[in-house]
């Protein structure tokens, strides 16, 4: 909300995408614009390649984050631009990790949250820890992620043995 009233239209979207892709940074901030949007409209859906795994992830863009996405494509710094989030010096094509790891801080600050338990990685985990809390459905994260084994799933995640039987004694058969 503070970075809509504030209009920081480029942080808006950056957020957005943050939490809707579950990207690591290094990834997010690689993002070209053919990624995100075709002729006249941001995807609903987009595919990308992870750095790390080289395990390709899809990922839903939700309505809100499309109109986001959008409005800072009108920007005019975006103007000819093939990445997303491009750097303001010429040398650099986007972002560095170390700039949005700076952005991310400045959002925790700017809502009073403790800087130093925030990071990239958190609006990485954010949507995934929401949907397993939810579901349960360590498989559906694992996938979400890119994950190729289960237990990193579950060690990022920080499952313990007490979540899992919370949801072993929930379901009925």
């Amino acid at each position: 909300m503070r970075l809509e009233i504030a209009k920081q239209v480029r942080g808006l979207a950056l957020f957005n995408l943050a939490i809707d892709s579950k990207l690591r940074g290094c990834d997010l901030v690689k993002l070209k614009v053919a990624d995100v949007f075709l002729p006249g409209q941001v995807k609903e859906r987009a595919s990308i390649t992870q750095t790390k795994t080289r395990h390709s992830v899809r990922f839903k863009i939700t309505e809100g984050t499309r109109k986001s996405v959008a409005a800072w494509l009108e920007d005019p710094a975006m103007i000819s631009s093939e990445y997303l989030w491009p750097g303001r010096f010429h040398k650099r094509l986007h972002i560095s990790t170390r700039q949005y790891a700076r952005l991310v801080r400045d959002w925790a600050i700017s809502i009073g949250l403790e800087p130093s338990s925030y990071g990239t990685h958190s609006m990485r985990r954010t949507k995934v820890a929401q949907i397993y809390r939810k579901t349960g459905n360590l498989r559906e994260v694992q996938l979400l992620l890119g994950h190729t084994k289960m237990d990193s799933t579950v060690r990022y995640l920080g499952v313990e043995l007490e979540d899992a039987l919370a949801i072993s004694e929930a379901v009925e058969i």
